[in-house]
C-alpha cells in the first residue's frame, strides 16, 4: 500500500466501555491457549460483556476511556478484537504496550478524549485516521485527535506490521 493513499473513513456502531479495561478482560487468560483469530474472538470482552462476541459487527467500533488495553502484554487482546469485527477502539487513552501491539497487528486505535467521553453505546460514529476526526453522527459533533504520521497508518491499513513489509518487498 502506497503511504500516500488516503484510506476510506471508518464508520461503525459504538460499543461503550470504561476506564481500565484490562487485557485479561478483553480475552481471558484461559482462552491464551487459543492462537487462531476466530477462536480468540469467540471470547473477546467476555468477562466484561458476555454478549459481546454475539452483539459487535463487522465494521464496529470500541470506544473507552482511559488507559484502555492496561495489563499484561498479550497480543492475543489486540487480535481479538480485530478478529471479532472491530474496524477501530476510539479512548481517552491507551495503555503503552496495548498501543504498540494494535499498530502491530494492524488494528485501528485513536485517542480521542472529547469523542470517547460523549460517545454513548449503539451511537453511530465516523471516524477519518489521516486527518484525526471523530465524527459522532448520532449526536451531531465533531472531534479532533492527533492524526498517525503516513507510516504508521500505513501499517495499520495494511493488517499489521508483517502485512507491511511483505508489500514493501514486494515492491522491490
Amino acid at each position: 500500500m502506497s503511504e500516500t493513499r488516503k484510506a476510506a473513513p471508518i464508520r461503525g456502531k459504538a460499543h461503550k466501555y470504561g476506564d481500565n479495561v484490562d487485557t485479561d478482560v478483553i480475552i481471558p487468560a484461559r482462552y491464551l491457549n487459543e492462537s487462531e483469530p476466530a477462536a480468540l474472538a469467540a471470547h473477546c470482552m467476555e468477562d466484561l460483556d458476555p454478549a459481546f462476541a454475539r452483539k459487535v459487527g463487522k465494521g464496529d467500533l470500541i470506544v473507552a476511556g482511559r488507559n484502555f488495553g492496561c495489563g499484561s502484554s498479550r497480543e492475543h487482546a489486540p487480535l481479538a478484537i480485530k478478529a471479532s469485527g472491530v474496524a477501530c477502539v476510539v479512548a481517552e487513552s491507551f495503555a503503552r504496550i496495548f498501543y504498540r501491539n494494535a499498530i502491530n497487528i494492524g488494528l485501528a486505535i485513536l485517542e480521542c478524549p472529547e469523542a470517547a467521553r460523549e460517545a454513548q453505546a449503539g451511537d453511530e460514529l465516523e471516524l477519518d485516521l489521516a486527518a484525526g476526526k471523530v465524527r459522532n453522527l448520532t449526536k451531531g459533533s465533531e472531534h479532533g485527535a492527533k492524526p498517525f504520521p503516513p507510516f504508521m497508518r500505513s501499517i495499520m491499513e495494511a493488517g499489521g506490521l508483517i502485512e507491511y513489509h511483505r508489500e514493501r518487498l514486494a515492491r522491490k
